[in-house]
């Protein structure tokens, strides 16, 4: 990459080289051609200082002393219209110094002839130049050997310029060393930093932040049944803070990562936008989004899209969505896929599917593969499966794992298992934990529960919910209650009501028996298990809704199992029912109770028939007494239909008398 904008500023402002003569390096970065730009302006430093002189005069002045024959003049005055471009005016000042001995005006007349096309005659004087020991020369000698393919010639003269303490030539060196993987390509790479090169200051941070970083992905989603793809669009920043470049993620505690940072900052600072992108995605990283966000400006002005996309990302965290827009638009016209998608789902959440179908086969056109899985996606909320199915084939062809899963299961679904499960398996093996679960469902469905177990443990190690409490279901029933507690555990943390209730009862059956109630004595303290209920209870699982109110009762708090008993009793549970009927009758509210009895025992709960044939019995309801006393008997168990023969014999007896 060659700053060309650069470039014609270093041959265009003579006081910005007499300034930064040492720093140049910052300006210009290796390629073909650039060696026509370093022009040695020792000559004109011995002056004085020009900064203090218009351009003209200080032309003039040089011009009057050149024509008198002055030595210095003529390299100056040489130097300066090789800067402005004006090379026939450059070429007998220069030609005449260097005739006298001047090495920087030989330098600087290997520079015009370089721009004329001579190259081998430029490099003649560069020649005589580094012998004379002008670091200059010795760079561009060295870089004309480069680019005629004689390394060993190379090294030699990058080296001669590196060591005199020329940025230029240490950089050049270090790209040397490194094309032939050297490891002493980062010792120059950082004595060019040091000197303020902003390019070596960018790869030396590059080549510190790999050594000392891996790259770490974010938790797979999960879900409680076949992992059916979401209608929202796949970006390389889905479910966490943007990534807009390879590494950058959060290393190890350690001086590199922090030294990294130091250089990215500085050849951010001297502005240097891939460097700022990567800067802003270490500060995003470590929650500093204020000045992240100003990195990310800095650099997306400067033209990269990809941070732009970032910086639309965390506009569009901060809840800027039309800002974020404004970047991401920009990032997508000027070739980002990432950008693209996120335009894609911005609009397809806004309803407007035609625009987001745009977008998507915009970033598709870009090269990301998203884009074709996100059109799947698309397709599929609308119910146009066969177009689903095209677009998550065609991404995964291209090796897109979730598009790999999601068409597995449109064959599932649409009763296609041969079809699917290599689909599922290409998946899982490329890393999808969500296709490892469904293979799991996939082999059980077939009762082959022990491969079914396979691929639900290699879920659950990945982090899946589900897989994980299908692990603990399994060890349960094979009587590992340590694995199964491990998995559980894991389960219900991960946010699964049946894990957390399956769980709570693992711990329930290790407690001791209640002893005695003492008047008096403190209230029991929530026990592990019940703080387990509780969580699956709030999670709407109506067991533990009712084991929840069983122990809040236990303890005497008979507000808190009314609320749970009504809780799982109105979500259709007939303990839940049946036991907020005990308590209503308890407390005196039998007309009540008889309500929620009725329910629990149409819905096969036999306890609760019983309980409807004593009331009948009790109000001389001897019919209905009989009616609920057989539908006792046809529900059990056993000694509820044994009791409620008899009573119901009672009543016939009664009836008959």
């Amino acid at each position: 990459m060659v700053f060309m904008g650069d470039r014609a500023t270093l041959l265009e402002t003579g006081r910005f080289v007499q300034r930064h003569a040492r720093n140049a390096a910052d300006e210009i970065i290796e390629a073909a051609g650039a060696v026509d730009a370093v022009v040695d302006t020792t000559a004109t430093n011995a002056t004085g200082d020009a900064d203090a002189e218009n351009e003209t005069e200080t032309e003039a002045r040089h011009r009057r002393a050149a024509e008198r024959g002055d030595l210095a003049s003529m390299s100056a005055l040489g130097a300066l219209l090789l800067r402005r471009g004006d090379l026939d005016g450059a070429e007998p000042f220069l030609r005449g110094a260097t005739a006298e001995g001047d090495r920087a005006a030989a330098n600087n007349l290997g520079v015009l002839l370089h721009q004329r096309g001579y190259a081998d005659e430029a490099a003649g004087w560069w020649r005589v130049a580094a012998v004379a020991g002008s670091a200059p020369a010795a760079h561009a000698l060295g870089r004309h050997h480069r680019e005629r393919g004689d390394e060993p010639a190379a090294e030699y003269w990058l080296r001669q310029a590196a060591e005199q303490g020329h940025a230029l030539g240490a950089y050049a060196l270090a790209d040397l060393l490194e094309h032939r993987s050297d490891v002493g390509a980062e010792r120059w790479l950082r004595a060019a930093a040091e000197q303020g090169h902003r390019e070596a200051a960018y790869r030396l941070a590059l080549a510190l932040e790999r050594r000392a970083t891996e790259t770490v992905r974010g938790p797979h989603e999960t879900g409680t049944r076949l992992r059916v793809p979401a209608a929202t669009a796949a970006t390389a920043a889905d479910g966490g803070p943007p990534v807009p470049a390879p590494g950058l993620t959060a290393g190890e505690p350690g001086a590199e990562p922090a030294e990294a940072e130091q250089w990215f900052r500085q050849a951010a600072a001297r502005g240097h936008r891939r460097a700022a992108l990567h800067l802003g995605a270490i500060l995003e990283h470590r929650g500093e989004l204020k000045e992240a966000g100003r990195w990310y400006l800095s650099s997306a002005k400067e033209g990269e899209a990809k941070a732009a996309c970032a910086l639309g990302f965390l506009l569009r965290d901060a809840g800027d969505e039309e800002s974020a827009a404004v970047w991401w638009l920009r990032a997508a016209q000027d070739g980002d896929g990432n950008a693209a998608n996120a335009l894609g789902a911005l609009h397809a959440a806004r309803g407007e599917q035609q625009t987001a179908e745009r977008w998507y086969r915009a970033a598709m056109d870009a090269g990301d593969v998203n884009g074709a899985y996100n059109l799947g996606l698309l397709c599929a909320a609308q119910d146009r499966i066969p177009q689903a199915e095209q677009w998550y084939r065609r991404a995964a062809y291209a090796g897109h794992r979730e598009a790999a899963n999601a068409l597995a299961v449109l064959l599932l679904q649409a009763g296609d298992a041969n079809g699917a499960e290599p689909w599922f398996s290409k998946a899982a093996e490329a890393g999808s934990v969500d296709a490892a679960f469904n293979l799991g469902i996939l082999h059980a469905g077939r009762d082959d529960d022990r491969t079914a177990l396979v691929w639900y443990e290699r879920a659950a190690a990945a982090g899946h919910t589900e897989a994980a409490l299908q692990v603990g279901i399994a060890a349960l029933r094979d009587g590992d209650e340590r694995t199964a507690e491990r998995h559980l555990r894991c389960a219900a943390g991960g946010g699964s009501a049946e894990a957390a209730f399956r769980l709570a009862s693992v711990l329930d059956a290790r407690r001791p028996e209640p002893g005695p109630a003492v008047l008096g004595a403190p209230r029991e303290e929530k026990s592990e298990c019940e703080e387990w209920y509780e969580r699956a209870a709030q999670q709407g699982h109506r067991r533990a809704q009712v084991r929840v109110g069983m122990l809040a009762a236990g303890r005497g708090d008979l507000a808190e199992a009314d609320r749970w008993y009504r809780e799982a009793a109105e979500a259709g549970s007939r303990n839940g029912a049946f036991n907020l009927g005990l308590l209503l009758a308890r407390e005196g509210s039998e007309r009540e109770a008889a309500l929620w009895w009725t329910r629990a025992a149409r819905a096969g709960h036999g306890r609760a028939a019983l309980r409807l044939a004593l009331l009948a019995a009790r109000r001389g309801e001897l019919t209905e007494g009989r009616h609920w006393c057989a539908r006792a008997v046809e529900l059990g168990p056993a000694e509820v239909a044994e009791r409620a023969a008899r009573l119901s014999e009672a009543l016939h007896q009664e009836l008959t008398a």
